[in-house]
């Protein structure tokens, strides 16, 4: 059953910036675009890269091995190499805690 864990606390992201959480073992990419939270797989569907040293802008992050774009809100593909999607994780903020849920 999904259940929300907390992963992160909104002070330490600034907005336009990701960071890699491990929640039960997967790794997971967590973004703050203004005053919202969003996180997706933090693996690349092309080659692997991680999603979460990529360059964000807006609401996209490119893939920093191979240039692949992303949908920070979606995981969608915005530009190749990847051929698809990435998944994507709910996120909600309660107080000062962000919570994903696995």
């Amino acid at each position: 059953m999904p259940k929300f864990m907390k992963v992160a606390t909104t002070d330490e992201l600034e907005d336009q910036q990701a960071k890699l959480v491990e929640v039960e073992g997967q790794k997971i990419a967590l973004f703050r675009v203004g005053e919202a939270f969003y996180a997706l797989s933090d693996t690349c569907t092309h080659r692997g890269g991680p999603l979460s040293e990529g360059t964000v802008e807006g609401a996209e992050v490119t893939c920093p091995w191979h240039g692949a774009r992303f949908d920070i809100k979606s995981g969608a593909v915005l530009g190749p190499p990847a051929g698809r999607e990435v998944r994507s994780y709910s996120v909600r903020v309660a107080g000062a805690d962000v919570e994903i849920e696995v």
